[in-house]
């Protein structure tokens, strides 16, 4: 029963052993100025959910601070940098990229600009025509001039 037990604790050192030394000769090679790096540019790519308009990189907030950690274990378990960006729009959905793609659900916020300039450019021309079109006064004649002392004359009497 000894022997057997020797022999299950060996077998199970080995394995764990092997697979640890497999995992870390993968992590060998990249080194933490490496990581850095990989991690900085995925993080200017993802969005503070809390934030909303800050990268992860840029942000203070607990959760941003969590999701950097979290981008660098995924980076230090092996992942590429699109395998660390799907892992985290699969996790917090597409709202997470700060440049979403481009699908039917975003098809109104990539294309809402250019309709607001097309509606903004509409109205300049509908306004610049009005203006054009309006009447411009003219100086009153002297027959006009005459008439209107005279009323005013008036309705400066009756007060």
């Amino acid at each position: 029963m000894r022997a057997f037990l020797v022999f299950v604790l060996l077998f199970t050192f080995t394995v764990f052993g092997q697979a640890t030394a497999q995992q870390s000769a993968a992590n060998a090679s990249l080194s933490e100025q490496e990581i850095e790096n990989r991690a900085h540019k995925i993080g200017e790519s993802l969005r503070c959910v809390v934030c909303q308009n800050q990268s992860i990189d840029e942000s203070n907030a607990p959760l941003a601070a969590d999701m950097r950690v979290m981008v660098r274990e995924r980076i230090r378990g092996g992942d590429t940098n699109e395998q660390v960006i799907t892992f985290m729009r699969d996790r917090y959905g597409d709202f997470v990229l700060l440049k979403p793609p481009l699908q039917a659900n975003t098809v109104l916020l990539w294309l809402a600009p250019f309709f607001l300039l097309v509606l903004f450019l509409v109205w300049y021309v509908v306004q610049a025509k009005r203006k054009r079109m309006a009447p411009t006064a003219s100086p009153l004649s002297d027959e006009e001039q005459q008439q209107f002392q005279k009323l005013s004359q008036n309705q400066g009497g009756k007060s």
